[in-house]
């Protein structure tokens, strides 16, 4: 069988949820709002795919640069070179750091 190179590889733990979290998550969640300058931790949810962020970035803190259509533009440093990267992320996406 080939190996796949596809978008989503490695990810057999990465995007899976536990029994208890299966299914579609709450609607209070895709309607969060962050104000721009807000710190945020990226926790991608599996059960939604549009502007999912690459798994690389699963796990980091970005802060908030601004919004596109329904997506935030979240800026984090990536390498050990500290680059800065755009990301657009959907709120379903986002946790805001306390």
């Amino acid at each position: 069988m080939p190996r796949s190179h596809g978008e989503r590889k490695n990810t057999r733990k990465k995007l899976s949820k536990k029994k208890r979290e299966r299914g579609l998550s709450p609607i209070s969640r895709a309607i969060q709002s962050f104000a721009s300058g807000e710190r945020v931790h990226i926790r991608i949810d599996p059960s939604v795919h549009k502007s999912m962020p690459h798994h690389r970035f699963h796990g980091m803190t970005g802060t908030v640069k601004g919004e596109r259509g329904r997506a935030y533009i979240v800026e984090v440093s990536d390498g050990k070179k500290q680059r800065k990267k755009e990301l657009f992320i959907r709120a379903e996406h986002l946790r805001l750091q306390e």
